[in-house]
């Protein structure tokens, strides 16, 4: 039956093969963002990381043949390339080399050659340590821990349960050493919290309605059904006026992250830090 004629509660399901010379997670992290823009479309992941030799290639395509469908790839090897894109054109399977418009852009942009390396954006450099380094140091000033506040890029306030962990955590991962703090009126902050220059002090607050769902919900977990302070709306609102007065305060830029998920809270918090880094260094990043 032609796919446009299939009911549209039905799952299409289709084989996607992930090729690269490296991890593949480039490949991954695209191909899914790709098909989730798809309703119906269920894709049966193949994933080949580490593919740099003509056997392994072979062993691939051979699993392709097998189980026809969509093919991505990222593969520098010109003589790996030419054998992939040829048996998929002989088995007429949609070959997509994923990288070659940004990098064929950034070559042009650059007047510089590709260097060809497999794999080079996994190299194990200053870059893949500084992710790790920055992951410690989340973990280690998570909720008002540790101290050495100066040396963070990103400082999250906020009261408890506006996503300040996972979003830590989120840009830990990219790199950003980020220390979040929790707000409680009757609890002193760090007394140079706001004297520090590198870092940029982001608040992050959510509806009362929205704080109050989700405490309740965190008490069920706890097996702890009492009506306390802590999901009472009223007690919220205040919580909320004292944080975004401080905010105002201390001319914190705040984000409401009622309705985003913590990718997007740290998108925007990246936009800040580079706006930041930006003032500090004169427009010179």
């Amino acid at each position: 039956m032609p796919t446009s004629q299939r009911a549209p509660d039905i799952k299409i399901y289709f084989h996607v093969h992930m090729i690269s010379d490296s991890t593949g997670e480039t490949l991954m992290s695209a191909m899914r963002a790709s098909a989730a823009q798809f309703d119906r479309g269920q894709p049966i992941e193949h994933l080949f990381a580490l593919v740099r030799s003509p056997r392994q290639m072979t062993r691939a395509l051979e699993h392709v043949e097998a189980f026809p469908g969509v093919v991505m790839y990222t593969v520098v090897n010109q003589e790996l390339r030419e054998a992939l894109e040829t048996r998929c054109a002989e088995l007429s399977i949609p070959a997509i080399a994923l990288l070659d418009p940004i990098e064929t852009t950034l070559s042009a942009y650059l007047g510089a050659p590709m260097t060809g390396r497999a794999g080079a954006q996994r190299t194990l450099d200053a870059d893949y340590y500084r992710r790790i380094e920055a992951m410690n140091y989340c973990m280690a000033h998570d909720d008002g821990q540790g101290d050495d506040l100066a040396s963070a890029d990103v400082i999250l306030l906020g009261i408890s349960r506006t996503s300040k962990t996972p979003t830590s955590i989120y840009l830990g991962n990219r790199g950003v050493r980020a220390a979040n703090i929790p707000l409680v009126p009757e609890a002193p902050l760090p007394p140079d919290l706001f004297s520090h220059k590198k870092p940029v002090i982001v608040g992050l607050y959510a509806t009362p309605e929205r704080i109050v769902q989700i405490r309740r919900n965190r008490l069920l977990n706890l097996n702890e059904d009492r009506s306390t302070e802590y999901v009472d709306e009223g007690a919220v609102k205040d919580e909320l006026i004292f944080a975004k007065r401080l905010f105002a305060r201390h001319n914190v830029p705040s984000i409401d992250v009622t309705r985003r998920s913590i990718e997007e809270t740290a998108a925007k918090i990246i936009n800040l830090l580079t706006e930041h880094r930006g003032k500090m260094t004169g427009g010179k990043l």
